[in-house]
């Protein structure tokens, strides 16, 4: 029962830490949007790009299975990038707006471009492998959004305090 709870973590792993991130900030009396930004930043955004990236990177045979595509040395390069914006969301989570509104453009160019990515795959090859289609699809969408949505959502109230 525990290796079957952590096997599902794993697989969900990047919901899961959407989930947490919206779960975080309602802990503490501070629930502004700038509160769920950080933490969309830091889980969702941050870990998961530093996590996939240690997958193309270190295990590039198990993402490309999970994706279902072939071993690629083009896999190295976009193990780079989001590991790149992986530590920058990180980072992001106790920098100022400005910096917060330069990564959440960053990463969501990033993320919807890998959408993008997901459905040519579907439509063209029909590839529907977990990792083409499920969790990792669905958070390239929602994440994303829910991010720019945080950020204008933090940035007007951000003018409305000065």
């Amino acid at each position: 029962m525990i290796i079957d709870a952590i096997a599902f973590i794993l697989r969900n792993f990047p919901a899961v830490l959407l989930v947490v991130a919206l779960l975080v900030p309602t802990l503490r009396r501070n629930r502004t949007a700038d509160r769920f930004l950080s933490w969309v930043l830091l889980l969702p955004i941050g870990v998961t790009g530093i996590w996939a990236a240690l997958f193309h990177i270190v295990l590039p045979s198990v993402a490309a299975a999970d994706i279902g595509w072939e071993v690629s040395p083009f896999q190295f390069e976009v193990g780079v990038a989001d590991l790149a914006f992986g530590v920058t969301a990180c980072i992001a989570f106790r920098a100022s707006l400005p910096f917060k509104a330069a990564v959440v453009c960053v990463a969501s160019i990033a993320l919807l471009g890998d959408a993008v990515g997901h459905v040519h795959q579907m439509m063209i090859a029909g590839n529907f492998a977990p990792g083409n289609a499920g969790v990792p699809f669905w958070t390239d969408v929602i994440v994303p959004v829910l991010a720019i949505v945080l950020l204008a959502v933090a940035w007007r109230q951000h003018k409305d305090v000065r």
